[in-house]
């Protein structure tokens, strides 16, 4: 029989030996699986020190990244990570802002490094954790210390933009033509916005030695100004004055104050939000030809009520607008639309999407008077009378196979 003092030590040594054998058994290696509406193939290149899976059950850290248009022309991602089996209890939130003037490489190098620091976490509690290495760039270091921002064009963010197309057979020619300049200033509390348009479409055909011809002109200028009242409420005003031929509008003239509730405060935009808006103005039309209703210019006090859903969940993402309007003078002439959109992952792989738009119309006080004539129609020269339109779409789409392959090849 062994000595006790002896025994004891032969069990601290098979402990000491089997402990570090332990944590190394329990450090399971990053499986990450990624939902984002960004460049997949880029990050699964650049992040190789984890396991791309394409199936949530089978990852056991999970990143979703929720982006929303932001206040310098560019985007803001929010990304959450969760953590599951090893890493369960281990969450973080960050966030990423693009700017309008940066390139499309520059944004997902941008989003690969937020990314990056989001998984350190992860990583130390990994079997990579001895492998890691820290370091701060001399440029970080000076961002840090720049504590005085000093913005010389204060929050402005201006776009100019324009667009030439010409198409020409030997029967047929179409020109067109659009430019636009647009401002947008935003802050914590006002957003102010304008945007200016001018288009000029034409279209000349022949057949059997018969021409025909085209011509639509759009000239539109549009201004607002919105408060944000408080984590709920906002107020603006908005107005704008416009030309368009296809609509037998030789001028019209608009202003509306307006109100608007969030049912969820405004910092959670990015994954869920519940709108109502109120706008209700004074519309001044003067047309280019005696309207249906025999008129040549009227004044018209008119409102509307928008309501706007939108969440962005793991499950998938579900949107949803319905707005009506009407004059106030005459409810009957009145205009109702619904714009839904809606993805859901149902199973493993499996994912399926739905789009609807519908539109009834019956508002439609501009219509020059008279039947169409055949060239009108056929060149969508001007607008028609309708009822309604509509619009429904369905998708679904399944991947199986490999969940592991992080291999990207894109070669012919």
């Amino acid at each position: 029989m062994k000595h006790p003092k002896r025994m004891v030590g032969t069990i601290r040594l098979v402990v000491l030996l089997l402990f570090p054998l332990s944590l190394l058994a329990q450090n399971e290696p990053l499986k990450l699986f990624t939902s984002c509406n960004c460049d997949k193939n880029y990050i699964r290149q650049e992040l190789n020190f984890t396991s791309h899976v394409r199936d949530k059950a089978l990852a056991n850290v999970t990143l979703f990244v929720y982006d929303i248009i932001n206040g310098s022309g560019g985007r803001t991602y929010n990304l959450e990570f969760e953590g599951y089996g090893q890493y369960e209890g281990i969450s973080k939130k960050l966030s990423y802002e693009s700017r309008a003037g940066m390139t499309s490489d520059d944004v997902r190098k941008g989003l690969l490094n937020r990314i990056k620091t989001g998984l350190l976490s992860y990583v130390l509690q990994s079997d990579l954790a001895d492998k890691v290495v820290y370091s701060i760039s001399n440029q970080g270091l000076a961002e840090q210390l720049d504590i005085d921002f000093d913005d010389p064009w204060n929050n402005w963010i201006f776009e100019l933009r324009g667009s030439l197309a010409l198409d020409k057979e030997s029967s047929r020619n179409e020109f067109e033509y659009e430019l636009g300049f647009e401002s947008d200033r935003v802050t914590e509390k006002w957003r102010i916005r304008t945007d200016v348009q001018v288009n000029k479409f034409t279209s000349n055909f022949e057949n059997n030695g018969e021409k025909f011809s085209s011509s639509k002109e759009k000239y539109l200028g549009n201004g607002s100004v919105v408060h944000s009242l408080s984590d709920h409420w906002s107020a603006g005003i908005f107005g704008g004055a416009r030309f368009d031929t296809y609509s037998n509008i030789d001028l019209r003239v608009d202003l509306r104050p307006a109100i608007e509730y969030n049912i969820f405060p405004y910092r959670e935009v990015l994954r869920r939000e519940i709108v109502f808006a109120y706008k209700i103005g004074y519309l001044y039309n003067d047309y280019i030809e005696t309207t249906i209703y025999g008129k040549d210019k009227e004044s018209i006090f008119n409102h509307s009520l928008n309501v706007q859903v939108r969440f962005r969940q793991p499950w998938g993402n579900v949107s949803s607008v319905l707005s009506a309007s009407s004059f106030l003078n005459d409810w009957r002439k009145n205009r109702m639309r619904m714009n839904s959109w809606l993805s859901v992952r149902v199973l493993k792989g499996l994912a399926v999407r739905f789009s609807g738009d519908v539109k009834f119309i019956k508002d439609q006080i501009n219509l020059p008077a008279g039947s169409a004539s055949l060239e009108d129609v056929l060149l969508q020269q001007k607008q028609i009378a309708t009822n309604y339109e509509m619009g429904f779409g369905v998708g679904l789409s399944y991947t199986f196979g490999s969940a592991f392959n992080n291999i990207i090849n894109t070669r012919l």
